[in-house]
This record gives C-alpha cells, sequence and structure tokens, in this order.
C-alpha cells in the first residue's frame, strides 16, 4: 500500500503523514515514510526528534556540497538518508537537491 499526503503550504500535511505512519506500525504494518517536503520535518512529527531530524537534512544537503554521494538504489537511498523513528518507522528524507553533480 502507497498514500501520498499532499496539499497547500500549512495545510496539515505533516501532521497527517506522521499520524497515518503511527497508526499503520502501531497496527502491524511494515512503514517507509519519506519525507519530500522543502522544509522537511515529519520526523519531528514522528517522535524522531528535532536534532536527529536536522542531521538527517543535513546528511541530504551533503549531496550539494559533494560530502555525501548519490545513491542509485533504493536500499542505498533508504541507508543513507534514513533513520528509525519510533514504533518501528524508517523515515528518509527526500528533500530535492539543488545540484545534481556536484562534482
Amino acid at each position: 500500500m502507497n498514500i501520498v499526503v499532499a496539499g497547500k503550504g500549512g495545510s496539515g500535511k505533516t501532521t497527517i503523514a506522521g499520524t497515518l505512519a503511527r497508526a499503520l506500525a502501531r497496527s502491524g504494518r511494515h512503514v517507509l515514510a519519506l519525507d519530500a517536503d522543502t522544509n522537511p520535518m515529519l520526523g519531528v512529527s514522528l517522535g524522531l526528534g528535532p536534532e536527529e531530524t536536522d542531521i538527517l537534512v543535513t546528511v541530504r544537503q551533503g549531496l550539494d556540497t559533494g560530502e555525501v554521494e548519490h545513491q542509485p538504489t533504493t536500499d542505498g537511498l533508504i541507508q543513507t538518508f534514513g533513520a528509525n523513528a519510533p514504533e518501528g518507522i524508517r523515515l528518509v528524507v527526500c528533500s530535492r537537491i539543488d545540484q545534481i553533480d556536484p562534482g
């Protein structure tokens, strides 16, 4: 099952996505939450905390500076740009990058 939460800024997308992810995880489902917002704060909504969420954002921004390599596989993306959130949810920050080839 794939669920996408989209809408206008400030409409509660992050809150709804976090609530859905937690409810599904509590019901025994495997949950992979992708945060593709330009201001990725789903980690906070999932209970990961602001510091850990900021670390994920910083790692993702490392693509622009060349400090982090692009990940050509889904597994690489999940491993490099993800973290385990409470209740067994895996969060991956997939926000935009400004430079496709920083090298």
